[in-house]
């Protein structure tokens, strides 16, 4: 388990990875931080319940919603106010502790493997679960949904 701090409220990485990986995460971002931001396209989004979520996370957060598995927050991309500058550098979705979701979790983390960073903040008993690699946005929330699928098949098999 790697640890961003030792104190118990602070967030703590509980995905694992290797040092190769961690480099190579470090590479990207100093990668992204020189390259000229330029914006690709608006942010969509759509409407899940009462929230605007972003049009390609709807479909793994629809889903988890049905499993009765809420998330609090998400994001991929660039946000409704943000300009190319502020751009998302990973997609995420946070999830408050429970069991279902700590085992959806679990689950999470063996089907997506190094492309999945997991974090846990204790002070606020809740999972943030992002792509694990800088601009990996839309693979993640293909993943992500494919794996809330799975996830799904596997609590009803």
């Amino acid at each position: 388990m790697d640890n961003i701090a030792l104190d118990d409220n602070m967030e703590r990485v509980i995905s694992q990875h290797s040092e190769a990986q961690w480099e190579r995460r470090d590479a990207e971002l100093a990668a992204w931080a020189e390259r000229e931001k330029l914006k690709k396209k608006d942010k969509l989004t759509v409407m899940l319940e009462s929230v605007a979520v972003d049009a390609e996370l709807h479909p793994a957060l629809a889903l988890l919603r049905r499993m009765q598995i809420p998330t609090e927050f998400s994001c991929a991309g660039v946000s409704v106010q943000d300009d190319p500058l502020e751009h998302s550098l990973y997609a995420y979705i946070t999830f408050h502790a429970s069991e279902q979701t700590e085992e959806f979790v679990r689950f999470a983390a063996l089907f997506m493997k190094h492309r999945l960073l997991v974090t846990f903040e204790p002070s606020r008993a809740r999972y943030d679960l992002s792509s694990f690699f800088i601009g990996h946005n839309r693979s993640f929330c293909l993943l992500m949904q494919r794996c809330a699928e799975a996830y799904q098949q596997y609590v009803n098999r």
